[in-house]
């Protein structure tokens, strides 16, 4: 039998971007799963041994408890982020994508541990024609098996991280008693207030002019990619500018033709005094995005993208410079994996302490409409 503590497990944990949150908002996380090795060794070396490598479907719901050293419906929370790239709006091509099965496994285990809380989170592709048949067969499932759906789209940058970063999450409640006592945290900050890259990033010293990492920092480091023609490229872009500013003879072919292509945020570069960008898997690329530095002429560092999405400078990640930003790119920033799990215990506290719950509040709101004048 596990302790009362408010226990988590996380799958497609990743470098445990979500399960630093969790662990800051007073979580023990107890079980992580990821298949990707670089990734796992991150988790180790950060977060510690109890996260198994394996996929989700190679991995039980039996052997998650046992790792967790939990029993069914003794889980506190189940969290996961199922990858998310047969939902995104950026892909192109048939709306079958193998990896849209993974939220399918990823509800089959929810549906075997019972946790008191479950936490989906994906892009916002996920309510898209292409992703919402998968979005309604979990919160229709999970409703069929007591759970109430709690379903919000939150901006990373209102929860201290400074970066504009839309994403879906899904919370189920189970309805212990017939009552349900989560809501979504309010924003902690307002657009106007919004954290901004000079202040993720202003601070830090300039890597090595040889690529070769930083002697105090983990994983801040040059690009070795930029070739002649990109150095040349990057030094034609203004701060907070894109390939629109770029010479017609550094244009590519393509967007000298379609000045209307889709990807207008290649060659770009960050601004000071905004919020940065949405990272991807390859912000380590100027080439792939909005990934420029304001007013050096590089890609930011894989620590200056770990800033950007909220991980402290003693988090340090293990892998080549791609296995890394791919990390960094697709992790949940830990900032909002807190601020939603601070949310998830008030409303085990509002339990209780007996406080009204939202179908009290419910009821009393529709007897009140009822009343006549």
């Amino acid at each position: 039998m596990g302790s009362k503590s408010h226990t988590a497990i996380d799958l497609f944990s990743g470098a445990g971007g979500l399960s630093l949150g969790l662990r800051w908002a007073g979580f023990e996380v107890r079980a992580a799963v990821d298949n990707d090795s670089a990734a796992v060794d991150t988790y180790r070396k950060n977060l510690g041994k109890h996260i198994l490598k394996s996929s989700i479907e190679k991995c039980s719901a039996a052997k998650l408890l046992k790792q967790a050293r939990l029993e069914e419906g003794e889980c506190t929370l189940l969290a996961g982020g199922p990858p998310c790239q047969g939902f995104s709006v950026q892909r192109r091509g048939s709306d079958s994508d193998e990896r849209n099965n993974l939220v399918r496994a990823f509800l089959a285990r929810v549906l075997s541990i019972k946790p008191r809380f479950f936490l989906m989170e994906n892009v916002p592709g996920l309510m898209s024609k292409r992703g919402r048949v998968f979005f309604e067969y979990v919160r229709q499932s999970a409703e069929k098996a007591n759970y109430r759906c709690h379903v919000a789209k939150l901006n990373a940058a209102d929860f201290e991280v400074p970066q504009i970063r839309q994403r879906v999450f899904l919370v189920g409640e189970r309805r212990d008693g017939g009552k349900t006592y989560f809501r979504f945290p309010s924003p902690a900050l307002q657009p106007e207030t919004w954290k901004t890259v000079r202040q993720a990033i202003g601070d830090l010293p300039s890597p090595p002019e040889d690529g070769s990492p930083h002697h105090l920092l983990h994983n801040h480091y040059r690009e070795a990619r930029l070739s002649k023609t990109n150095l040349e490229r990057i030094a034609c872009v203004p701060e907070g500018g894109g390939r629109e500013h770029l010479p017609v003879r550094l244009q590519l072919p393509c967007h000298v033709n379609n000045q209307d292509h889709r990807h207008l945020d290649v060659y770009g570069r960050l601004a000071w005094k905004k919020p940065s960008v949405t990272l991807t898997a390859r912000f380590d690329s100027f080439t792939r995005g909005r990934f420029g530095h304001p007013v050096e002429n590089r890609s930011i560092t894989l620590r200056e993208g770990a800033r950007i999405q909220s991980f402290p400078d003693d988090f340090e990640f293990l892998g080549n410079r791609e296995e890394v930003a791919r990390q960094i790119g697709n992790a949940v920033p830990p900032l909002l994996g807190k601020h939603l799990g601070i949310a998830i215990i008030d409303a085990l506290v509002q339990r209780s302490e007996n406080h009204p719950s939202l179908e009290q509040s419910e009821h009393h709101q529709v007897l009140l409409f009822e009343l006549p004048s």
